[in-house]
Parts: structure tokens; sequence; C-alpha cells
């Protein structure tokens, strides 16, 4: 595995790959890697005869400055983690490196980042648009790997593809969890050992209103997952959405669509999680 820091020498390594007929295959991280990143690195190597994996915290995604400067960085363990899955290829470019110059583009897609996270995190998917466009733009991937946890996430980047014409297969990837339910994220590092012990709560809530959808509404549904997470020590919602799955558009009856998804984030004291369950699909 070779480590480099400049779009020069990845771009030369990739020319060198494509001459060779080899394929390529992507992993955009912002590093803290957990298994839920290696479960996209060993798939990426499995289908590909190359694996890139970047590690870059792109700043243009975080509307709070102190959320930026709090994420996680462990790149000496990141690389370390790397090898021993197998990549071929850890580009770690600095912020210079990726925005040489601003990036003052801004991306329409719709509804599609309007609600959920687009409604609580203002600006948020047109960075990762921004980064993820750009970070296309320097690997040329054939496949690129996205974790279904960041389910929102997913559907911007599908639509970005499609938008600009990029010539690449996005693979989705089952979200990972810990023996305990709890999503793995990189922010779960932040979470104390008490914290963490209530944070489970959150997918066994989700797991248990699975059964209720052909029991009750839509949003009695909604109202009750709010509920029962708000009494647990630590935990606060911020919102819990039923949408279809392919819009992300709220649904008031259950007949309103053939593929229910849950989307939630609930803050953890301070730090901010994310999970979804499929409903039916």
């Amino acid at each position: 595995m070779i480590t480099l820091y400049t779009i020069k020498d990845l771009q030369k390594a990739v020319s060198t790959s494509k001459n060779e007929e080899k394929t390529i295959g992507f992993v955009p991280t912002m590093g803290a890697l957990h298994q839920g990143h290696i479960s996209l690195v060993k798939k990426c190597c499995e289908q590909n005869d190359v694996c890139i994996v970047s590690i870059f915290v792109n700043p243009t995604q975080f509307n709070n400055p102190t959320d930026l400067e709090k994420y996680p960085r462990t790149i000496e363990e990141d690389t370390k983690i790397l090898k021993e899955a197998g990549a071929d290829i850890v580009f770690v470019p600095s912020v210079q490196e990726i925005y040489p110059e601003p990036d003052n583009r801004q991306f329409d897609f719709g509804q599609l980042d309007k609600v959920m996270e687009g409604k609580f995190r203002p600006g948020h998917f047109n960075g990762v648009a921004q980064v993820v466009s750009r970070l296309f733009d320097i690997v040329k991937p054939d496949r690129a790997y996205f974790g279904e946890k960041d389910f929102q996430q997913l559907a911007i980047i599908r639509q970005m593809v499609r938008q600009l014409n990029i010539p690449v297969e996005i693979v989705p990837m089952p979200i990972r969890r810990e023996d305990s339910g709890l999503a793995m994220s990189s922010r779960n590092q932040r979470l104390t050992d008490d914290q963490k012990n209530e944070a489970v709560n959150i997918y066994r809530i989700l797991s248990d209103s699975k059964a209720l959808y052909n029991q009750k509404t839509v949003d009695e549904v909604r109202i009750l997952v709010v509920e029962s997470i708000n009494k647990i020590p630590f935990l606060e919602v911020e919102y819990f959405e039923i949408v279809d799955g392919n819009t992300l558009q709220q649904i008031v009856d259950w007949k309103d669509t053939d593929y229910a998804v849950g989307c939630i984030t609930v803050f953890c004291g301070e730090v901010r999680l994310i999970d979804n369950i499929i409903y039916y699909s």
C-alpha cells in the first residue's frame, strides 16, 4: 500500500493502472475509520483491481465550526487499518490541495436536500456534492462505495452523479453495527461509556417500531419512537421522519409508498448520531 498526498501523484498512479486496463474502486472517507468503513474497503478490493481510499475532513460540509474542530483525526491508525484491509492507495490531501480556490458551485437537488439533514444542516449536502464530485474528477473510479447509514447522503450522491453525468457505479453497503446494535460511526469515539450504553436504545426502539407499522398509523409510530427515545438519559431526538425511500418525502399513510424508511438523528450529549430503518421495501 502506498500513501499519496498530491493530486499529481495520485493521477499518475491512476493513469498507470488505467493503461494496464485495471478497474479502479474508490472509498471516500473522512478518517477515524471503523469496521463500517472497512466493510466498504473489503468490498472495493473484492470487486476491483485497485482500491483507492481517501482520507479528507471536508470543511465545506460542516455548518458547525465546533463540529469540524472536534471531528476525530487518526491518520496513523487509519493507514495501518487500511493496509491490513488490503487497500492499494491511500490519498491524504490537504484542504489547499482539494480547494486551491474556493468552490462556489451550488447544486440543485430539488427536495432531496431540503428535508431531514438538509433542513437541520443548511449547506451540508452542497458541501458533500462539492467534495465528492471533486474527488470523482481526480480519481475517475469505475465504482465508488458508500454506507447506507448515511441514507440521505447516498440519495444525494446518486442524484449528483446523474446530474453531472459522471461515469461511475455507486455501490451501497449495509449499515454495520456494533454487537449492541449501535450503528458504527466515527462520532462514537466521542461518547463516554455511559452515553454509549444508552445510545444503543436508538436502534432497539427503531427495531421495535418496525413491528408496529401494520398496527398503528405513520404518525403514531413516529410519535412513539420520539417519545420513547427522549425518555432515555443523554438522548434527545432532533428529528425522526418516515419517508419514501426514493424521494425522501414524508409519508402520511403507509399506503403512500412501497418503500418506507425511518430516518433519525439523535443527540447523545453533544454528539450527533444518525441511523435509519427500512420498514418495508
